[in-house]
This record gives C-alpha cells, structure tokens and sequence, in this order.
C-alpha cells in the first residue's frame, strides 16, 4: 500500500471545507452526486468523438447504498473511473478539479456540460465521513485502484480489484455526537428527501433500494417486507421541457410539488433564454399573498439550479424587492461558482439574469392589466401594496417601472383604475391629479373637502392603505400631472367666488385672529373656507406633510411626534358661522365654546383623536341648555 502526505496547502483547505465553506453537512450527497453525473457525461463525451463506441443511457446511472449495520454509504456511478495518476492528481490535491480541467480540454456538444469540480466538493464527504474509500477504475483500463483517507494528514492510493469501470464511493459515516446525528445520513426516508431536494433533476437516474410492505399471497391481513430498486430522481426538469408539451395542470403540480403556496398561481412565466448568458425559468405569480409575506420574515427569492443541481434556495439577488411575491426556479450553466456551489459569486452573468426577470414578470404584469383586468385586480388585492413600497422605497428610483401598475379608487368611476386612465379622462382646464386619504372609501367619500372637486367635475383618487400617500409624494407627477390632496389648503381651482372670499376674509379677519388665539398651537391659521358647501368647518394643511401622514406616521412606535400644520377652514356661508359671528360680538364664553367644538369636530371628521373627549362632551351639553 502507498501511502502519501496531503500537501501543506491542501491541509489547511481541508480544514476550511470542513468547518468553514458548507455550513449544512447534507449537500455532501449533491456534491458526490454531481460528480458521478460528470463522470458519466465524460463517457458520453467519449462516444461523441469515437465512432467504435456506443452509448447506452439505460447502461449509465447512479446508485445510492446505505448500510447501517456497518454505518457505510456507498455512492456507485458507471461513469468514466480514474486511473492511478487521475487519483492521485484530482484527489490528492483539494481543490485540483479533474472536471474543470476537462472541460478546458474539450468543446463540449449537445448541451452536455459538467458541473462537478472534482477537488472540493469530493471533500464535502468529511463533514460526515471520518473515513473515506474509492474504488474506481477507468474506462478502457485493466486496471482498478483504491484511494483511501480519514482526511487529515494522509492518503493511500493501491492496486484492487472492480470488473466495470467507473466508481465507488464508501463513506463511514461518523458516530452520533451531542451536537449532531449522523444516522440520519444512513436512513433511507431521509435520504431520498435529500436525493429530491438537490438532485433531483440530474439526467441519469439515482437508484435505490427502498425498503417497502405488501400483503403476503394468499392472506388477507398478513404482511411481509421486501426490498425493490426504485430511481429516486425524477431527471428532467419541468423547466427544460418544451412548452407546448405542457398543461396548465403540469404547471400547477409544479408549483404545488415545491411548496411554493396552496393556491393556484395567478400566472406563470416560462423562460427558455439562449445567448450570452444561457437560462431556464419558471415564474410564478401568486393568487394571494402568504401569511407572512408583509412580515421581516419573509424570505424572497427564487431557487437557483446549476445544470439541474440546486445551488440555491430562494437566491434573493434574482429578484427585486418590490417583485418579491414571484416565486420560481431559475437554472442555468453559465453561473460562475467559486470554492463551492454554496457560495455564489454576484457576478455579471447573476445581474444580467436578475434584470431580464425584472423586465419579464413587469411585462407580464402589464399584458395582465391590458388583457385580463379582473385577474389584474385579484393580484392587484394581494399586491399592490408591495408596488406601491416599490414605488417609494430608493427615494423613487424604481417609479418609470411600477407607475402604470398601480390603481387606485375612483370617486367617479366606482372602481379600481389606473393612473394613466384618470389622466386620459382629465378636462382641459384641470391642473392637478386630486387624491383624498383616509381608513375606508366609505369614510373618504363623506369628507367635507371633497365637495367642491365632486361639484367641478373632477375625478377623485382615494388612498386607503397606509403607503399610498408616500408613495404618490415620492412620485410628485405623473405624466406633468402633480398630485394635490383635497386637503391642500390650496386645491388650484380657479373660482368666481375668490373676489368675495378675499372680502370675506378681510372682513372677518379680527374674528380669525380670536379663534387662533383661542386654539392658539393647535392650529397654523384660521380661514374661510373655498371647498366647503354644505359642511360647517374642516381641517387642511400646509406644507408637505398632510394630516393623514402626520396619523400614519404617529402610530409608528418611535418618540418622535409628527405634525402636520393644520388650517382650521370654516364655511362662512353656513348657518353655524353665523352663530359663531353672532357669539363672537356678544358673548365671549360663547364664541369660545363654539370654536372648541368646531375645532374637536374637524378633528372627529379627519380622524384624529380628541385631546379631551370629557372636556369635548360637557361643550356639547352647554350648548343643548
């Protein structure tokens, strides 16, 4: 037996696979399965260039054996097996990739291409192997050898006997620690979830013999055991098969075989993408939103595949955030892995496939809201407000792309439309996009600032969820068109009336000024209202921040207290202001008893809270004596 020492190099990378580069021991079966599936491909490849030789696919596979008696795992492949100096040069220095180095050699065809770095992920098997054994012999070769190490300071390399070529991995599985249970390396149940979860869509099929139960013959109750050999994986990915050879029901299962929701999707998008960088996808979008996909939880992302081999589960760099609803699977040979296919580079070719899913699924969203706006609206339900933080978040980089995604409520149309219809539908003469936010649509179309938009004709947009005003404040114009709440104290509606209003306020200029001083803080100003018509007072504000942001924004568990700057707007053509002015002139304890009430009751309709809803409810019955 010959035995040889690791180089010092080599020492120190075995101990950094085994303890630093995978951080989940059990992809040490997809790795030694992606290298027994390279090693059948470099037969394949052989039979390509030597017209004497003919390849059998059903003569190639790989066959997964677990012993517990002897706490073995053997992975078997009929692949192209190693000579002695192939052993020693892929084997003896980690990291050394017999794979990479034959792919450099040769110009692969018909899309057979290799996955496996022969180095590193073959000494994946340490992390649950204090011993490992190969048995190999190389395709054409009378010779076998057998290659053997407990990974630390040596390996021996001798001459044994195998009647096929190809190889035999024997792994001794490590004993149960406090920490770790290794037995689950050598269950069968646990295994095949480890085959289907990583390697599942390798082209050859894994084999096993699974242990099963069936009645004995000729008995009604009794039952006997065997053992029948059954291909784990199911080979070709759903993803790699011809559209048109697949149902809406062949997506469906899809989606539902890997847990992607227990909902039908929406929508799938199906990618077959040829050209610098090569790739297969399947896009799902969902009908609803899982019960945790507004929570820091949530995790985005799409499972990232390598030629069939999963590198990836929910790999959130393919995605953008406010696309995070998608679910799916992107696969594709051109990702440049490094030390492990644990660890993946954020290379160009990853951005490149990242921004072409962006495009697609926006494009797919918008053919949605063309052509099938109820299914648009559905999504829409569960969605849109993931949009419309898109919309916001990056201080609005990201608005070209989900601007004509979004919808709203129409004071006018009674339902969902969209911003590029409300401006289609805008007369000449109005300049502004107007919105009103608040909890319902119910409680919006009551608002008292609402009249005189309704009365001019102008369609309103209603705001109901709690984004939406960010949103539409990072956004500042659609198409030239600025928004401006009907809580503006400014709405930008020319009016016959403004002569007399500037009357009016000149007029009632030292009756303001006392409802100031009274509300003193509360309140910016005081003034005649140009929206009111049939409602007695309401509140508007100054500035950027508006009374709905100032509640959002305060329900927020922080110490800082937002406020926006309130106008308290009276109509002045009611008849409470006449009681008001008639207090004011004769009685003081009066005329401040009514501007407390007119102010609570502005608040009431904005809902804001009463500072002293006691306090409040005495004034009502003052005023009932």
């Amino acid at each position: 037996m010959e035995k040889k020492q690791f180089k010092a190099e080599a020492k120190r990378l075995l101990d950094i696979v085994v303890n630093s580069i995978y951080t989940n021991r059990e992809i040490f079966l997809r790795e030694l399965i992606s290298n027994a599936s390279d090693a059948i491909d470099k037969v394949y490849y052989k039979t390509l260039t030597d017209d004497s030789l003919v390849f059998k696919k059903e003569d190639y596979y790989i066959k997964i054996v677990p012993d517990k008696k002897n706490r073995t795992l053997k992975i078997i492949d009929t692949g192209i097996g190693m000579t002695k100096e192939e052993l020693d040069e892929n084997l003896g220095t980690i990291a050394k990739s017999g794979s990479l180095q034959f792919k450099k050699e040769n110009e692969l065809k018909d899309g057979y291409d290799i996955i496996g770095q022969f180095g590193v992920g073959f000494y994946s098997a340490f992390l649950v192997a204090d011993k490992v054994t190969v048995i190999t012999k190389a395709f054409g070769s009378d010779k076998a050898y057998k290659w053997e190490s407990n990974g630390v300071e040596e390996y021996s390399i001798d001459e044994c006997q195998k009647d096929d070529f190809g190889t035999e991995i024997i792994l001794n599985i490590k004993e149960n620690t406090e920490d770790e249970n290794f037995d689950e390396y050598l269950d069968e149940y646990n295994l095949r979830h480890i085959i289907k979860k990583y390697s599942d869509f390798i082209r050859y099929p894994i084999k096993m013999d699974i242990s099963k139960r069936r009645l004995k013959d000729g008995s009604e109750n009794e039952y006997e055991e065997y053992v029948e050999e059954e291909i784990i994986n199911s080979m070709v990915p759903i993803w790699r098969k011809n559209k048109n050879e697949l149902t809406e029901e062949d997506y469906n299962n899809f989606y539902f075989e890997k847990h992607y929701g227990f909902d039908k999707p929406i929508k799938h998008i199906h990618l077959s993408i040829d050209g610098t960088v090569s790739y297969n996808a399947i896009l799902y979008i969902p009908e609803k939103a899982s019960y945790d996909f507004y929570t820091k939880e949530y995790e985005k992302g799409l499972d990232l595949y390598s030629n069939g081999v999963l590198i990836m589960n929910r790999c959130p760099d393919l995605l953008v955030d406010y696309f995070a609803f998608v679910k799916g699977v992107v696969d594709s040979p051109d990702l440049s892995l490094n030390i492990s296919r644990e660890i993946l580079q954020h290379d160009r070719q990853l951005k490149f496939i990242a921004k072409n899913i962006k495009n697609k699924i926006k494009k797919e969203l918008e053919n949605m809201l063309k052509n099938e706006r109820d299914k648009y609206e559905i999504f829409y339900k569960s969605f849109g407000r993931q949009l419309k933080y898109g919309v916001y978040s990056d201080f609005g980089a990201h608005k070209e792309d989900l601007q004509d995604l979004l919808m709203f409520y129409s004071s006018k149309e009674k339902k969902m439309v969209t911003l590029n219809e409300y401006v289609s539908r805008m007369p000449k003469e109005q300049k502004y996009i107007y919105y009103a936010s608040g909890e319902s649509i119910e409680k919006i179309d009551k608002l008292p600032q609402t009249e005189v938009i309704k009365d001019k004709g102008y369609e309103i947009l209603y705001f109901t969820d709690d984004i939406d005003e960010f949103a539409i404040k990072m956004m500042m114009t659609y198409k030239d068109k600025e928004f401006k709440s009907v809580s503006s104290s400014d709405l930008g509606i020319e009016n016959e009336e403004d002569n007399q209003t500037k009357t009016d306020e000149k007029e009632n200029k030292k009756l303001f000024e006392a409802m100031e001083e009274i509300l003193k803080e509360k309140v910016k100003s005081v003034r005649s209202s140009k929206k009111l018509k049939s409602h007695p007072v309401c509140l508007s504000n100054d500035g950027d921040i508006t009374i709905e942001m100032e509640k959002i924004l305060n329900s927020m568990p922080t110490d800082q207290k937002v406020k926006a700057d309130k106008v308290l707007e009276i109509n002045i053509n009611h008849e409470v202001f006449k009681s008001l002015k008639e207090a004011y002139e004769n009685d003081k304890d009066k005329f401040k008893l009514y501007t407390d009430i007119l102010y609570n009751q502005a608040l009431l309709i904005e809902g804001l809270p009463i500072s002293d809803p006691v306090e409040f409810t005495n004034n009502i019955c003052k005023m009932m004596r």
